[in-house]
This record gives C-alpha cells, sequence and structure tokens, in this order.
C-alpha cells in the first residue's frame, strides 16, 4: 500500500505546485533520467548472466577503456529522454560532441548533462556503481543546442542528482529545494522518499582520498592528510577513519548519509591536466547536491559551483563534504600558494586552477 508513502511523481508533483507556472517539463525529464536509471539498475544487477561485463575494446573521448555497461548506459539514457520534447540537447562522458535531439522529436528547454555509468571499472568485482546527472536551461529553447550552451556555471542547475546502484538501487537528487533520496521497490518498479532532507554534518572523522598518488600532492593535501593520520596525538587531536571507494557515486552517498570529506584535488602526476573529474557532469551536480545539504564542494581554492566551463569534458580539482573540512583545505592551499614559488611549484603558476577560480 501507498498510502503513507511518496513516489517520486508524487514528490515532484507538490514541488511543482509551489511554482504555478511551471510547465511540467522539468518532471517529465526527471522521470525520464529516473526510468533510464531503473533500466540500467537491471542491467548492472544481472552482472555476468546478461553477458554485458568486460572491456568493449573502445576508448572514450577521456581516453579511458570502455567497458561494454558504459556503453550500454549511456544508450539508455539517450534512449529513454530524446523522445519527449524536454531536451534541447546532451552532454555525456562517453560521447565526443553534444548529443543532437534526432529530427523527429521535438526539442525542449533544457540541457541533460550526465556520466551514464561512473565507477563501470567496479562492475566487473561487483561493487557498487552509478550514475550521475545535472539539467541546465537551454539558452534557446526548441533550438538545437551547442557545445556553448552547455558552458554554464554550476549555479545555473535547475536539478542535479545521481543514481546508488548497490545492495539497494536509490535515485537521490535536488530542485533546488534540499536533498531527498528515493528507494527503488522492485515489486512496484516505483522510487519511493525514503530519505528526506538529507544534511551532512559540519565536522567528522572521516576523510576518502587514493593514497597511491601521495607523491602527486600538492602541499596543503599533504598537510592536511598528515594530519589526519596522525590522530589524537597530531595538531587535529582526534582520530580518523579513511574510506575510498574509487567510485564517485559511492563515496558521494557515503557522505550525504552519515558524513565525511572526499578529495580528488588537482595532483602533480599530469600537469596539464586541471583535475581529473569532469567538471560538467561529475564535479558541478555533485557540489549542488553537497550545497543544497549543508555541505561544501570546492576546487580547493575556491567554490566549484562559480567555475566558468570552458569546455564540455573540462575536467576539475574536487574536494567535498563537511563543511568545517572543506573550508580548512581551502585555508591550507591560501597559505601554501601565498609561500609558493612559481618557479617550484608550476601548480601556482597564474595558469594554475588556483589562480583560474579567483
Amino acid at each position: 500500500m501507498l498510502t503513507d508513502r511518496t513516489t517520486l511523481a508524487q514528490f515532484l508533483i507538490e514541488e511543482r505546485r509551489r511554482h504555478p507556472d511551471s510547465s511540467g517539463e522539468l518532471n517529465s525529464l526527471i522521470l525520464d533520467v529516473a526510468l533510464a536509471c531503473k533500466a540500467i539498475s537491471r542491467r548492472v544487477a544481472q552482472g555476468a548472466l546478461s553477458g554485458a561485463l568486460g572491456k568493449e575494446g573502445t576508448v572514450n573521448v577521456q581516453g579511458e577503456d570502455q567497458h561494454r555497461l558504459d556503453v550500454i548506459a549511456n544508450d539508455i539514457f539517450l534512449r529513454a529522454t530524446e523522445w519527449g520534447g524536454q531536451t534541447a540537447g546532451m552532454v555525456s562522458e562517453e560521447l565526443d560532441e553534444p548529443y543532437a535531439i534526432p529530427a523527429e522529436h521535438p526539442r525542449g528547454k533544457y540541457l541533460l548533462c550526465f556520466d551514464p555509468l561512473d565507477g563501470s571499472s567496479n562492475v566487473d568485482v561487483n561493487v557498487s556503481v552509478g550514475s550521475i546527472f545535472s539539467i541546465l536551461r537551454a539558452p534557446v529553447p526548441g533550438a538545437a543546442a551547442t557545445a556553448e550552451d552547455f558552458l554554464q556555471p554550476g549555479t545555473e542547475q535547475v536539478c542535479a542528482g545521481y543514481a546508488l546502484y548497490g545492495p539497494a538501487t536509490m535515485l537521490v537528487l535536488t530542485v533546488g529545494r534540499g536533498v531527498h533520496g528515493f528507494t527503488l521497490d522492485p515489486g512496484l518498479g516505483e522510487f519511493i522518499l525514503t530519505h528526506q532532507d538529507l544534511q551532512v554534518p559540519a565536522t567528522t572523522r572521516e576523510f576518502a582520498i587514493n593514497t597511491s598518488n601521495r607523491r602527486f600532492w600538492e602541499p596543503a593535501v599533504r598537510r592536511y592528510v598528515d594530519e589526519c593520520l596522525a590522530g589524537s596525538t597530531g595538531p587535529r587531536a582526534k582520530d580518523f577513519n579513511m574510506r575510498w571507494v574509487a567510485s564517485l557515486v559511492a563515496d558521494t552517498h557515503r557522505i550525504l548519509t552519515r558524513g565525511g570529506v572526499y578529495l580528488y584535488p588537482r595532483d602533480l602526476k599530469d600537469p596539464r591536466r586541471a583535475g581529473r573529474l569532469r567538471l560538467l557532469y561529475e564535479a558541478n551536480p555533485v557540489a549542488m547536491l553537497m550545497e543544497q545539504a549543508g555541505g561544501a564542494a570546492s576546487t580547493g581554492g575556491g567554490p566549484i559551483l562559480q567555475v566558468p566551463p570552458s569546455d564540455i569534458h573540462q575536467r576539475i580539482g574536487l574536494v567535498f563534504g563537511a563543511r568545517d573540512e572543506v573550508e580548512r583545505i581551502e585555508a591550507y592551499r591560501h597559505e601554501h600558494s601565498e609561500d609558493a614559488s612559481s618557479a617550484d611549484l608550476p601548480f601556482y603558476s597564474t595558469r594554475g586552477l588556483f589562480r583560474a577560480t579567483l
């Protein structure tokens, strides 16, 4: 019985009633995204039974090996959202250029950015993966979107969210009024509201970072992690636990549900890159969720949501989670940048991410 439960559709209708002038197109697009996530969840849950595990033998625009499920999930997203008349174009991690809505379908007033299967390398070992999405307004509703149309700062997002394919399938999203989690009821085929008004605690004793990159970290990150590892006998005077799933969605979900801070900063492993994560369809949606849940999201030097994109596949450093910890990392970054020589640390040069985000 659903008498005491709220479905995703009911939740979106109630939100729409707060805006009497709303056309309902955003709700329709979110429900199409939810349908895509249900279909992807089913394929992921089948594992080896679906014959979709392993690599595809191709690489995406990022130069990363594509897994079969990357390609399948990308196609599911496109098919579920291209036909309804809500989108003017789409950007995906798996596509070199923006996806043009087929001529037989009407074009709408929204732009959809998505990573169809984040953490896909974890599928083969049966670790949680997910999908991430962001929705923007199209500058020219009804017209075919150009690459430049997507280059909007994260502050312009009207909706952001992710689906987590774990022990339970969850859809977590914000439409600008808090962050809410919906759990898929397999019997009903519906997402049910189970986690309302998620909040990230301001302080934490958990951090997440890939320590194998330590030798490439900037001094501020090394200082922060060393202080955490020093525990109760160090300057922080408390013990920390380290968590790292290597799945952005899984790490994000853990922080939303029990707190923590996540670091995937820019490093010197490849100085040409401003970071590892993609701004439009990874960093921006996660940042919107964090800020809506009372947390913070930063490049390490300033708010992610204020970064003006320069490319649809732009990469960036990302730190998010407990506000106090994010602010501490930013403070360390500023302290070290003031002392650093551009000749010794090219990371801090005027072309660096820190200068670009001031």
